[in-house]
């Protein structure tokens, strides 16, 4: 194809005629005509018709011209190709200083004619520089500028006679011009081509990255560095925020799988280093598989149908499933998958996000046994065993079978512990519990109901035979002693069975007709079992009326208490007051704590009434107080149950505040049997007793068993002779009753009498050094206002 621009020096001279005196190589080569052929001639000949007309009408301008001239013409050049060129006209003048001619100068032109392509290959690059959406430079060998399109200056900020005189490397950061001099060095050595990413610093600080595409050209004889250069600043960013997600994922502590559909099946494409991790695969030896071939054998069927489906449907899905790592174990994963669409919205990929829930899902599980099973024993615990019997009634429903629910409360077993310590204690309960497991059937239920008692579920019974024989192994069980530290600890239990539907249709009415039934033997040392009948039910619906109207009692404030003195036996004044509580019922008039405490006792209704009476005796002795009536300390029996409640000392104290009484005028009966339950209860509440300043008095001594060295440890004030132990004193009992007092003394603590009917008795008591009594002989309970005038008469006037 031609070239667009006449070859360099394409001058030719004409003098003032037009005709040309002077032809030079370029003109050969550009127009075809030898020197000889055009000399003398007309220059005219040299231009298509159309160029004569523009030239001799503006020639004689040209020639007068005092400075050089351009002049738009159409030029006749070899090959008959048609140049609209711009030709460079500079006036000549001879010695006398008048017009000689012009010295005319052919630069760039377009070709006219020819084909399409070639006049557009033909345009001059000046043309169309400017149109490149890129910045076009052209450097010589030294790096300076030697042309230049517009976005070239806007990049840079600097005007044309700033980057004219610029050296191309300094526009660079300063970091990159070491690289671009080397790369610049090697397109003019070697002629390679240039490709290269620069940050352009411009004139105000700004950064625009620019890829440089170049390559050596050779121009009259001298090589320059033609050169493209593209913004690159969306690409930079979109590059910044690959890389920030790539980064995500690979910093993401949950498993990233991206997979391509294939058809209804999947390959993976990518897996980030938390899904290596997790599954122990590297992400090349699993490219293009089927994740698939990760799933568990026969384990999650549903949910790996689930996933299937998903993809069918080319939906999203979330499913926890288990697949097996590398090394064979097996992990619990939570997978949600996602679909991708292209751009022409079909599915073409799903991306997948797993998270290891193994240590969760162990977790869960443990915490589940925990919620569920007994941490000693690991049998069912409480929560357990009502869902298995309730489950175990449904199914009895629709089988029309019986179940059997058996209760078993070890005996004695607080002796165990007291005896053999508690380590023992939890050796007889592990021992107990898997020999009860081993009597049943895997069907069936073991349960630890509390502290030393057991149930069992036993279900789908198709016979009350069948049951005799199960519960006959379980009693069995017992036969055999627990082993421990070479000792022999013996086993006894008694057992309650109630069946279904004959002796209740829910969980609790059964687990109460067996507790029941229990308790029924209880105490026959022999291991026993009981089944339930209507006796015991009986009997039980008229122990809960009388915990209904013991409730109704306290709602209708319909206890109240009487004030029995105790008095010095030496002086026979009053040492202080004894509340005894009484129930105005309405329907059997006033009844004596024997015809409710034993209910109010096994209900635990105890508590309560004893926080009543503690504030009514309270509030007496405070209303004494006010009277004067300050040396007269008052007495209140306590339960077992009160005191073994969490917050009893607390109560007390509060109630003393409330009363503004101080600790010494309230004294605290507790019977000997019932810190005997506990000792360590026991020694822990005299000693806080001690501390709040309130005394403690031992009821019963001498009606049973007593640790003396125990007693010692007590440190109580007082001792109260049982009530046995006095009407004996009738009947050849004073040897007894003498060597308590002495005991008592010895202990140093005071030695009190109840129930002393008779003068006979007094004088006994007298004499051998007991220090107070309290009975009939002296006075019946009396009512406050009694009491209260009782004491106020032995005030002195």
């Amino acid at each position: 194809m031609p070239a667009i621009e006449p070859p360099s020096r394409t001058v030719f001279l004409v003098d003032a005629g037009g005709n040309v005196l002077t032809w030079n190589a370029g003109c050969t080569a550009m127009f075809g005509i030898e020197a000889a052929a055009i000399l003398g001639r007309p220059a005219t000949n040299l231009f298509a018709p159309a160029g004569r007309d523009a030239w001799s009408a503006g020639w004689p301008q040209l020639v007068a011209a005092p400075d050089d001239a351009e002049l738009r013409v159409d030029l006749a050049c070899a090959g008959g190709l048609i140049l609209n060129a711009t030709l460079t006209l500079a006036p000549q003048v001879d010695a006398a200083g008048s017009p000689a001619g012009c010295a005319v100068a052919v630069a760039t032109g377009l070709l006219r004619g020819g084909s399409v392509s070639e006049q557009i290959g033909n345009m001059p690059l000046a043309a169309f520089m400017d149109m490149f959406p890129a910045t076009f430079y052209v450097l010589d060998h030294d790096g300076n500028f030697v042309l230049w399109n517009r976005n070239l200056e806007q990049v840079t900020e600097l005007p044309p006679a700033d980057l004219g005189a610029a050296h191309a490397l300094d526009l660079l950061a300063p970091e990159q011009r070491g690289l671009a001099a080397a790369a610049v060095d090697q397109v003019f050595r070697h002629g390679q081509e240039i490709r290269l990413e620069v940050d352009y610093v411009a004139r105000s600080g700004r950064t625009t990255p620019l890829l440089l595409c170049g390559k050596r050209l050779s121009c009259n004889g001298s090589e320059y560095l033609f050169g493209l250069g593209v913004d690159i600043s969306e690409r930079r960013l979109a590059e910044q925020r690959l890389r920030l997600r790539e980064r995500a994922l690979h910093a993401t502590a949950n498993g990233i799988v991206i997979t391509r559909l294939e058809g209804n099946s999947s390959a993976i494409e990518y897996v980030n280093p938390a899904f290596e991790r997790i599954t122990g695969y590297a992400a090349a030896e699993i490219a293009d598989r089927d994740p698939r071939f990760m799933a568990a054998p026969g384990m999650d069927l549903d949910e790996r149908l689930q996933l299937r489906n998903a993809i069918v449907a080319r939906t999203a899905a979330h499913v926890v499933l288990r697949n097996l790592r590398k090394n064979g174990e097996l992990f619990w994963n939570d997978l949600s998958i996602t679909p991708v669409q292209n751009e022409h919205g079909d599915t073409s990929h799903y991306i997948g996000v797993l998270a290891d829930v193994t240590a969760t899902k162990l977790r869960t599980a443990r915490l589940e046994h925990q919620v569920n099973h007994d941490a000693l024993t690991g049998l069912a615990n409480r929560n357990l065993l009502w869902d298995r019997l309730e489950q175990a009634l449904h199914l009895a429903q629709r089988q029309k079978s019986l179940v059997a629910t058996v209760l078993i409360d070890l005996d004695g077993f607080k002796s165990i512990n007291d005896t053999f310590g508690h380590e023992a204690g939890d050796v007889v309960l592990k021992v107990v519990a898997r020999r009860l497991q081993a009597s049943v059937r895997d069907s069936d239920t073991v349960a630890r109901l509390s502290g030393d008692e057991f149930v069992l579920i036993l279900a789908s019974q198709p016979s009350l035979r069948f049951t005799l024989r199960m519960v006959e192994r379980v009693r069995q069980s017992f036969a055999i002693p627990v082993a421990f530290e070479e000792r022999q600890i013996p086993v006894r239990a008694s057992v309650g069975v109630s069946l279904y539907p004959h002796d209740g249709a829910s969980a609790a009415e059964l687990v109460r007709a067996a507790d029941l039934a229990m308790y029924h033997g209880k105490g026959s040392g022999r291991s026993d079992v009981h089944f339930f009948s209507a006796d015991l039910k009986s009997s039980t619906e008229a122990r809960h009326r009388i915990e209904l109207a013991l409730h109704g009692a306290l709602e209708r404030d319909e206890l109240f208490l009487l004030y029995q003195p105790r008095v010095a036996i030496e002086s026979r004044r009053i040492a202080g007051l004894e509340a005894l509580l009484r129930w105005r019922h309405p329907d059997q008039g006033v009844l004596p704590p024997a015809g409710f405490l034993a209910h109010a006792e096994d209900s635990g209704i105890i508590v309560p009434i004893g926080e009543r009476v503690l504030d009514l005796a309270c509030a007496f002795e405070a209303r004494l107080r006010a009277a004067g009536i300050v040396h007269v300390p008052m007495t209140v029996n306590l339960s077992w149950r009160e005191y073994s409640q969490p917050g009893f000392l607390a109560s007390l104290a509060a109630c003393l505040q409330r009363h503004a009484l101080p600790p010494r005028s309230l004294q605290l009966d507790l019977r000997i049997d019932g810190l005997i339950r506990n000792p360590a209860l026991g020694r822990e509440l005299a000693e806080q007793l001690r501390l709040l300043g309130v005394d403690l008095s031992v009821d019963g001594f001498g009606a049973g068993l007593c640790d003396l060295g125990y007693l010692q440890q007590l440190a109580a004030s007082q001792v109260k002779l049982a009530h046995a132990t006095v009407h004996a004193l009738a009947d050849g009992g004073e040897a007894v009753a003498k060597s308590l007092i002495d005991i008592g003394h010895n202990l140093n603590m005071q030695v009190v009498a109840e129930a002393v009917e008779t003068p006979k008795q007094l004088d006994f008591l007298a004499s051998h050094g007991c220090d107070q009594f309290q009975g009939l002989w002296f006075s019946a309970p009396l009512v406050a206002d009694a009491a209260q005038r009782l004491l106020e008469a032995e005030q002195p006037a």
